[in-house]
């Protein structure tokens, strides 16, 4: 149990705590302690009866059944691998810019499951991670099952497929891309590559409660290019521009 509870600590912080919520609420929906059904989102409860914690527990919850179980599980280890990898990596000691984009992916996913009619969130969030993971490490060859190698790049659609095959939904892992794909494109792509405006910032606020911390080792992946700019700001402030060192990426399992 010691190695468990070493291993259980090892994991990083915002990655620790959500793999913990997304093991303890599918857990008590399959013990019976509270019905499954006050943890899916239903927009009309939401809208109509103010049941504002459903987006939350929508996105933790997970029904547990001998048709799910083997779902469940590979999601939440994809929830662990990638999770642990950008917090540790790209998001290296910046706490709040990581929490910025989970919040951010997750308000677009909660938007787009209140308007499809969306009753479950968590792989669409997981899956949004794993397709920026892939975005910052997009040259990188990764294994996957078999033996079949190839760029991260196709991972996402890659896992689409493959979450789609054991018994996922196509809506839910697209969604996930999408928005993955949203953020990646918004936050980096379109500034650094395409020299436009940056349309997102992590808020001051949120660099308060999770100040940046010094000495940590971090990087992007293969970052896109970025267009020279007349005067670079300062490195190490605490919002804004010039906030993220691009470095060495990650090689799928077996870290």
């Amino acid at each position: 149990m010691s190695d468990i509870g070493d291993w259980f600590r090892s994991i990083p912080f915002i990655t620790r705590s959500w793999f913990a919520a997304s093991i303890a609420v599918p857990l008590v929906g399959k013990l019976g302690l509270i019905n499954f059904r006050n943890f899916l989102l239903f927009p009309e409860l939401f809208f109509n009866r103010f049941q504002l914690w459903r987006p939350v527990t929508a996105t933790l919850f997970f029904p547990i059944t001998p048709g799910t179980g083997f779902l469940y599980l590979v999601n939440l280890y994809f929830l662990y691998h990638y999770s642990t990898r950008l917090e540790t990596g790209a998001f290296d000691g910046r706490p709040a810019d990581y929490i910025f984009m989970l919040f951010f992916n997750w308000i677009c996913i909660v938007i787009t499951g209140l308007l499809m009619n969306m009753r479950l969130l968590m792989i669409p969030l997981i899956m949004s991670v794993l397709y920026v993971w892939a975005q910052f490490n997009k040259d990188m060859i990764v294994s996957f099952w078999f033996g079949t190698r190839f760029k991260a790049h196709y991972l996402p659609w890659v896992i689409l497929a493959f979450n789609f095959i054991i018994g996922g939904s196509f809506v839910d892992e697209l969604t996930g891309n999408l928005v993955g794909h949203l953020y990646f494109f918004l936050m980096f792509k379109y500034p650094m590559d395409l020299g436009g405006r940056s349309f997102l910032s992590t808020p001051e606020f949120l660099y308060r409660f999770f100040p940046n911390r010094r000495g940590g080792i971090s990087g992007f992946g293969v970052p896109p290019s970025r267009r020279p700019a007349a005067q670079e700001p300062a490195a190490g402030g605490g919002g804004g521009g010039g906030r993220h060192n691009w470095g060495q990426g990650f090689r799928l399992g077996g870290e």
